[in-house]
């Protein structure tokens, strides 16, 4: 999501490194990159026009703070300006004291609107509604079926009738739920290919009859700038509520992201990202914006873990840990933990820091690492897991046949496993304030610095360096040496100083 935009921005940060005041002249170059990033991530041209007049406002004659980079304080600066251009956001939806709440759905065919009026139902199920899907999309073949296994899979009720009107579908929907005291009513209407009279007609004669409390227009983010223009048309026969806007998964630009509130005024309230049932989310702008500009996302990371975790199992392992016990029985169950959570490219791009590194993450079958390692550890017997340096050679053959790997695959598993434990007994034998210091190691390497590139590490892979390897490493090493030393020298000719001394 937004990969491109990110990067685009990510090099733009860059050109402000190593200056000591923000001025007109060097941040013109910086902010005209800004500007052609977003225009390509098909961000509407006047949003772009007035985003950039005010963050070059802001930038221009701003002072450094002291110990924060040039390129930091400009992200700060966008940062709050797309944040303010995206919001302000209340993703709460107003239910009624007495009866049930009425939400209609509308958008274009093809948007996922079926699909997240299953996510929506799911979503306030979880907060103890009780919905009642009604399959009033009478259009497109299929959709009453589709609707209704959604339902089957969500435990919700699903209203239909094949032989009547839309209008008709929707009037009974809403005495059924009265009858079955169900608290909120999702209308999943039809959709068109594109915006025309026929499509509006229908949804201004339910919006009539049946008085919905609330309208929402689902978005399809991949359509970029058509999203906006479709959403303005929308608002303008039915007076929106707000927008749901889906597939951001699988956006790599994110322009309409970033108009649509701008442009017709009105709010996101939530975005889907992915076809499964549970991934709809609220919409936050500073989440959104955090991974935009290669931040991660914290609180997101936190809430997808708090989903799956089981308390009291964490709170075992807490213990085990805080002894400085840990085994592959340990190390298995945080593996079946992550993987609740999400695929391993989604849960990095979350991370500050490890979605700045310069790796192709598509070239990577990370989740099929996650399982290898898994059936490399099914394998092997209870007593095996708890106590691995008993795996001799055979009993090494053994679990490689069982699993399906080789030999040294296990091999290769028990060393890491090795340095695992080692680091976690080193780290429950320190105090409270060396835990926070080797934790945030990271921080220093560049992590929560979108402008800094992070360099994959090579050791503790399990492989030995080859010389080429070697090579490789202690030049790139050499060059972030040179790269600093320049970066004082210029420092230095920006604050009308001498320029250190070139070492010999």
């Amino acid at each position: 999501m937004f990969d491109d935009l990110q990067k685009r921005l990510s090099s733009a940060f860059g050109r402000f490194r190593a200056r000591g005041i923000l001025t007109e002249a060097n941040i013109k170059d910086g902010l005209r990159e800004v500007r052609t990033a977003l225009l390509e991530a098909d961000v509407n041209f006047q949003v772009v026009q007035e985003f950039m007049k005010r963050v070059g406002d802001r930038a221009v004659g701003t002072q450094l703070i002291k110990s924060v980079r040039p390129e930091q304080q400009i992200v700060k600066i966008v940062h709050d300006e797309l944040v303010e251009l995206m919001g302000p956001v209340d993703p709460s939806i107003r239910f009624e004291k007495t009866g049930p709440t009425i939400l209609m759905l509308c958008g274009l065919q093809g948007s996922g609107k079926t699909t997240t009026c299953g996510k929506l139902a799911r979503l306030l199920a979880s907060q103890g509604r009780k919905p009642l899907l009604v399959a009033s999309d009478l259009q497109r073949p299929a959709a009453v079926e589709q609707l209704k296994v959604i339902g089957r899979q969500l435990d919700v009720p699903v209203f239909s009738a094949t032989d009547s009107s839309p209008i008709q579908v929707c009037q009974d929907a809403v005495v059924e739920a009265n009858r079955q005291g169900r608290d909120t009513v999702l209308l999943d209407t039809a959709g068109r290919l594109h915006v025309d009279d026929e499509l509006m007609a229908e949804l201004t004669l339910i919006e009539k009859k049946v008085k919905p409390h609330q309208v929402f227009f689902v978005c399809d983010a991949l359509t970029g700038q058509d999203a906006v223009a479709s959403a303005g048309a929308f608002n303008q026969a039915l007076e929106l509520d707000g927008v749901i806007m889906t597939k951001l998964d699988g956006d790599a630009r994110g322009g309409a992201a970033l108009s649509v509130r701008k442009v017709t005024g009105v709010p996101i309230k939530f975005i889907g990202k992915g076809e499964k049932l549970d991934k709809l989310e609220p919409f936050d702008p500073e989440r959104l914006v955090g991974q935009i500009l290669g931040m991660g996302d914290v609180v997101g990371l936190v809430e997808a873990a708090q989903s799956v975790m089981d308390q009291e199992e964490a709170q075992r392992q807490q213990e085990k840990l805080a002894k400085g016990k840990f085994d592959l029985n340990d190390f298995r169950q945080q593996i079946v933990q992550m993987k609740k959570m999400g695929s391993v490219k989604e849960l990095m791009g979350k991370i500050p820091g490890l979605n700045q590194m310069d790796v192709d993450l598509d070239a990577i079958d990370a989740d099929g690492e996650v399982k290898r390692i898994q059936g490399i550890i099914d394998s092997m017997t209870p007593d095996e897991r708890r106590d691995p340096h008993q795996i001799d050679i055979s009993r090494r053959r053994r679990i490689a046949t069982g699993a399906g790997v080789d030999p040294a695959d296990v091999s290769g598993l028990v060393k890491q496993f090795d340095a695992m434990a080692a680091l976690v007994k080193q780290m429950s034998q320190m105090s409270m304030l060396d835990k926070i210091r080797a934790m945030t190691g990271l921080g220093r390497a560049g992590a929560f610095n979108p402008g800094a590139r992070l360099v994959a590490p090579k050791q503790g892979t399990g492989k030995r360096l080859t010389p080429k390897e070697r090579e490789k490493l202690r030049k790139e090493r050499e060059k972030e040496e040179r790269r600093k030393r320049r970066e004082q020298r210029n420092q230095g000719r920006d604050e009308g100083g001498a320029s250190p001394a070139r070492p010999r």
